[in-house]
């Protein structure tokens, strides 16, 4: 029998065997339609994303191995963190569950376990009420989630996150409130840790009619990531395009 003859038979023959090992190993079903439908490209995917990584067990290895099960089940995440929501009824499990519920734009479905969970003890906890808050607002409630995020802060006073401060003055802008959106902007942009603050606040000014400063907004915008490291450019790259239009 030649090699040509012997590969088909090998190909199945390692299919069967790493089926049986998704099998026994718990892995997503998934994989299982992945191998018996793509072959060679099944089989060297499932080497790759699940098996090398596991003798490895290199951070990176693990990284592409995650991205891998995200694209191949996206909603994997979700099912598990809502199976550990119901099981142990916990706070934590269900934040974990209605943060990924804001991830997957399900906003009235994590409003819902955000308010669950806002009571007792964690009535004014001030990461459940931003999520809760964040959530509202995906929602299209720029009202509610400004009402929250004003009772986080008074209940929390020493409480400072920028994506609290960066959701209020969208909240603000949402709402029509142009003037005051436009001085939380002003007092966040400079501080904020990456480029959208400033990018909203340029793209405010301009629609106000204020072209000009909006340009200034941007160009200092584009000046401060000239001297930052290359993966801050890289990880802010879409405002900096956006930025860039602005200061012409």
């Amino acid at each position: 029998m030649s090699l040509y003859e012997l590969l088909p038979i090998a190909s199945i023959v390692i299919q069967a065997l790493l089926i049986i090992h998704v099998i026994k190993t718990g892995r997503n079903f998934i994989w299982i339609w992945v191998i018996a439908l793509l072959s060679f490209a099944g089989i060297l995917a499932y080497v790759a994303v699940e098996l090398i990584p596991d003798l490895l067990g290199s951070r990176a290895a693990q990284a592409t191995r995650r991205g891998m099960r995200q694209t191949l089940d996206p909603t994997a995440q979700l099912r598990q963190y809502e199976i550990e929501a119901q099981a142990t009824a916990n706070v934590a499990s269900n934040q974990r569950y209605a943060d990924e519920l804001v991830r997957h734009g399900r906003f009235q479905d994590a409003t819902t376990v955000y308010r669950r969970v806002l009571t007792g003890l964690y009535e004014h906890d001030p990461n459940l009420m931003l999520g809760l808050a964040r959530a509202q607002f995906g929602m299209g409630s720029a009202t509610a989630a400004r009402e929250t995020l004003e009772q986080l802060a008074q209940a929390n006073p020493g409480f400072s996150h920028p994506e609290a401060q960066l959701l209020y003055a969208r909240a603000l802008e949402a709402e029509g409130n142009a003037d005051k959106a436009l001085a939380e902007y002003h007092t966040l942009a400079p501080a904020y840790p990456g480029a959208e603050a400033a990018v909203r606040y340029a793209q405010l000014l301009q629609s106000r009619g204020r072209a000009q400063e909006a340009a200034v907004v941007a160009r200092d915008l584009l000046e401060q990531a000239r001297i930052s490291p290359a993966h801050y450019r890289k990880a802010q790259r879409t405002w900096l395009d956006i930025a860039r239009k602005i200061a012409r």
